[in-house]
């Protein structure tokens, strides 16, 4: 198994170059219910490694980003409470790290009012998630769905972060973090760090029915993905319906060959080992046997896992607990720092 820092790279903007220290890094994630492969491999495999190397690491449960999407009061409630033991079951440790509810520390939402007055309509309009997510609200699309990204800077900045572990989708979203802490600094004086990216060494996790689109939650084919809690029936008949091609050997081509490429990802990333590693180990096997050799090792990567959020699901006052421990503990964090942003604008 490759060591902590060799599975992350700090890239973008000059982050982590000539050992800049990381003083305090942020991350989210929207409660969508129990994690998939891909949030695993691409953000919370990240979030245990990156625990170890930082003195101040802050995870947050993003309940007020799920509004962009409608969603079910009673669905929310349950999905924020799956999404915390999902979390907390792969390894995120509440003692190493400030695990937290967004909605529970307001000031995120004040900040974001604050910095969506320094931001400007045409900027957000170009972002393409916009672009992308609001054809599923009949082209029309929230203010909400807009101004976002302006939320999501304020998460960062509300604690000075200095650094954020990111998809590749989302580095657009981080450049106007960036540039909005610019602004402020520019108008106001200097006062936030510009955060730096955290982009992981994993490959994209791709759909397993359509592996030129990525591995979503919201797919409508069930089978196109893996939730790290399915069981060992589930994520076999998942491989074996995989798309790959009708070539037999397996290879790594991601531009001509992306179904078995993607798979070869997959068995990669869950096992530690590099590319080239997991091409000497699938000699001789033709696809058909390959699917099963690699569903067979996200079993057994994730049945750990699995047992244990059925196991925490069943404690939700705990689960309570945690969220609340941690929103007390980031309000701490958050509350001279905000301060100091009200007075600099004029507030008090």
């Amino acid at each position: 198994m490759a060591t902590p820092s060799g599975l992350i790279r700090a890239l973008h903007r000059g982050a982590r170059r000539q050992n800049t220290a990381v003083d305090r890094i942020f991350s989210g994630i929207q409660p969508t219910g129990t994690p998939h492969l891909g949030n695993y491999l691409g953000a919370i495999q990240n979030w245990v490694n990156l625990q170890e190397e930082c003195g101040s690491v802050l995870y947050s449960i993003m309940d007020m980003h799920s509004l962009t999407m409608p969603r079910e009061p009673a669905l929310l409630r349950q999905n924020i409470l799956d999404t915390t033991a999902a979390v907390l079951a792969c390894g995120v440790d509440p003692k190493k790290c400030l695990l937290f509810r967004q909605s529970l520390v307001p000031e995120h939402a004040e900040l974001a009012w604050i910095l969506g007055c320094l931001t400007n309509v045409p900027r957000l309009l170009r972002l393409p998630q916009w672009k992308m997510k609001r054809t599923s609200q009949n082209n029309e699309g929230t203010v909400g769905l807009l101004t976002y990204p302006v939320l999501q800077a304020a998460d960062i900045l509300l604690y000075k972060s200095t650094h954020v572990p990111v998809g590749e989708d989302q580095v657009l979203h981080l450049e106007l973090a960036q540039d909005i802490a610019q602004q402020f600094n520019k108008k106001y004086g200097e006062f936030f760090p510009v955060p730096k990216a955290i982009l992981s060494t994993t490959k994209k996790i791709k759909s397993l029915r359509d592996p030129t689109a990525k591995m979503s939650k919201s797919d409508p084919q069930k089978l196109a993905t893996i939730n790290i809690a399915d069981s060992p029936d589930e994520i076999v008949l998942k491989f074996r319906k995989a798309v790959t091609d009708f070539t037999s050997e397996v290879t790594y081509d991601p531009a001509s060959r992306p179904g078995v490429s993607n798979l070869v990802s997959i068995h990669a990333a869950v096992t530690g080992l590099s590319i080239k590693e997991v091409l000497h180990q699938a000699a001789g096997l033709d696809t058909a046997r390959y699917k099963m050799v690699v569903a067979e090792s996200v079993i057994q990567k994730f049945a750990p896992i699995r047992n244990e959020i059925k196991k925490l699901q069943e404690e939700t006052s705990h689960l309570v607990k945690v969220l609340e421990d941690g929103a007390e503990k980031a309000k701490e964090l958050a509350a001279p720092i905000y301060q100091e942003i009200r007075r600099l604008v004029g507030f008090q």
